[in-house]
C-alpha cells in the first residue's frame, strides 16, 4: 500500500514539475536589422509551441531599420502568447526603431534610469550626421513614420501624442518619465521583479503565472548568429573592396588564380547582402565610376588627374552607399577614409605596376633584342652576314646592304637570323 502511495505522490510531483510555468527570454543588443527580425519571429514561434506564459525581449538598441521594426511589430500583433519588451539593464535605451518595438509589445517595461525615444526618420551620412534631403520627401518620410508610431500607440492604448513627438520632434525621455506619460506599463529593477509584476495580468482571459516561472533562454541559431555578425554595412563594404582588389589583381597578374577566386566569392556574398541591406544604388554607381577612372589613368597620360577624380568619386560613393540606413546601420568615416586611401594606393602601385609591366618591352629572350643597335661584324645584305651583339655572333640579313663596321638596328628575328637595317 505504501508502495502505491509513493508512486502516486511521485506522479503528482512529476506532473506539477513538467507543467511548471515557463517564460521565454531573448536578449537584443545592438542595431535592429533583418537578423533581429528573424530571431524574434523564430523565438516567438518557439515560445508558443513550448507553451510559455509569455516571451520577454530584453532590449538595448540605438535603433536600426524601420522595415525590420515593422516586421517585428507585425509579428507581435499576430502572436498567440503575450510579448513583453523589457528595456534593461541601465543605462540601456530603446532608440529609433526600438521605440516602435517597445510600444508594440503587449507589455512595455523599462528598468530605472534607462531611456526611450528619438524615432525621427533620417538619412545618415558616413559620419552619422543627418544629410539634407528633398523637403517633400522628408515630409513624406516623417508623416509616414509618425502615422506608424501613432497606430501602434492606438492599438496598445499608449500615449499617441508622445509617439508622434518621438518621430516628428525626436522626443526622448527617461524610464520614469515614460511611466508617467503612459508610454510604458511599469518599471522593473531586475528579472525577478519583472516576473513578479507580470504575475496575474490577464491576456485573452487567461492570467499569467510568472511569479515562480522558470526563465528559459532561447539563443540564436548558427545562421542568426552569422547574420547578426556579418549582415552589416561594414562587412559588405569590406567584401566590396575584396571584389575590387581580387578582380583587379587577377587582371594585373593573369594566372595568379587566388585573387580571382577570392574576388568571385566576395562578389556572390555582396550580391546576397545587397538584397537584404538598404544599399543606395547611387553609391554603387559612384564606386564603379571611381574604378573606371583609376583604370583609365593607368593607360592615359593625365599626370594623376583621373586618379584624383577617382579618389573623390570613391569617397563620395562610399558615403552614399548606406545613406538611407537607420541608426546603427550607417558607414562611418573611420571605415571610409582608410578604405579610400588603401584603394587609391592599390590602383596606383599594385594594379598600375602590374598592368604596366605587361605592356613593357620584353627584357629577356630574343624579343628583348628588337630595336637594339650594334655594328655589322661583316658585310650584310639579302644573302646574309654577321652581327656581334651582347657577346654573341648572330646571322643577319638586310634589304639594304650594310658594310662591316657600319651601325645597324635590329628590326626583326626569324629563327636564329636577325633582320637589320642601316641605322641613321
Amino acid at each position: 500500500m505504501r508502495h502505491w502511495r509513493f508512486i502516486a505522490v511521485f506522479g503528482i510531483f512529476f506532473s506539477v514539475a513538467v507543467h511548471a510555468a515557463q517564460v521565454g527570454l531573448i536578449k537584443i543588443n545592438g542595431a535592429i536589422g533583418p537578423a533581429t527580425a528573424s530571431y524574434i519571429a523564430r523565438a516567438l514561434d518557439a515560445a508558443t509551441v513550448q507553451g510559455h506564459e509569455c516571451l520577454i525581449i530584453q532590449l538595448d538598441t540605438p535603433g536600426g531599420l524601420v522595415d525590420s521594426a515593422s516586421q517585428i511589430v507585425e509579428k507581435f500583433y499576430a502572436a498567440k502568447i503575450p510579448t513583453v519588451v523589457y528595456v534593461a539593464p541601465a543605462p540601456a535605451r530603446a532608440g529609433s526603431a526600438g521605440v516602435f518595438i517597445t510600444m508594440a509589445a503587449d507589455v512595455a517595461v523599462m528598468a530605472p534610469h534607462t531611456r526611450i525615444g528619438a524615432a525621427h526618420p533620417v538619412e545618415l551620412g558616413a559620419s552619422g550626421e543627418v544629410e539634407k534631403t528633398d523637403d517633400v520627401m522628408k515630409k513624406k518620410m516623417e508623416n509616414d513614420t509618425a502615422s506608424f508610431a501613432k497606430s501602434i500607440a492606438q492599438k496598445r492604448n499608449r500615449n499617441e501624442d508622445w509617439a508622434r513627438a518621438a518621430v516628428l520632434e525626436s522626443a526622448s525621455i527617461t524610464a520614469e518619465e515614460a511611466l508617467s506619460k503612459n508610454v510604458i506599463d511599469f518599471l522593473a529593477g531586475d528579472m525577478p521583479d519583472l516576473l513578479k509584476q507580470l504575475d496575474g495580468r490577464k491576456f485573452n482571459g487567461k492570467a499569467l503565472q510568472t511569479a515562480a516561472a522558470k526563465v528559459v533562454k532561447i539563443p540564436m541559431n548558427p545562421f542568426e548568429n552569422f547574420s547578426q555578425l556579418f549582415l552589416r554595412p561594414e562587412v559588405m563594404f569590406i567584401l566590396m573592396l575584396m571584389v575590387i582588389y581580387g578582380i583587379m589583381g587577377e587582371l594585373s597578374s593573369p594566372g595568379a588564380i587566388l585573387p580571382g577566386v577570392v574576388g568571385a566569392i566576395a562578389l556572390i556574398l555582396v550580391l546576397y547582402m545587397s538584397a537584404i541591406l538598404p544599399v543606395n544604388i547611387t553609391g554603387l554607381v559612384l564606386i564603379g565610376l571611381a574604378i573606371v577612372l583609376f583604370m583609365a589613368d593607368i593607360y592615359a597620360t593625365t599626370h594623376g588627374v583621373l586618379t584624383a577624380g577617382g579618389i573623390v568619386t570613391f569617397f563620395l560613393g562610399a558615403m552614399m552607399l548606406f545613406s538611407q540606413a537607420g541608426p546603427g546601420f550607417g558607414l562611418s568615416l573611420r571605415w571610409i577614409i582608410p578604405a579610400t586611401a588603401v584603394t587609391a594606393l592599390f590602383f596606383i602601385f599594385v594594379v598600375g605596376k602590374g598592368l604596366g609591366a605587361q605592356f613593357k618591352p620584353a627584357q629577356t629572350g630574343k624579343e628583348s633584342m628588337l630595336g637594339k643597335s650594334a655594328n655589322a661584324f661583316s658585310r650584310i645584305d639579302s644573302a646574309g652576314g654577321k652581327v656581334f651583339i651582347e657577346g654573341e655572333t648572330w646571322n643577319a640579313t638586310s634589304a639594304t646592304p650594310v658594310e662591316a663596321g657600319q651601325p645597324i638596328e635590329i628590326t626583326g628575328i626569324t629563327g636564329l637570323t636577325l633582320q637589320v637595317k642601316p641605322k641613321t
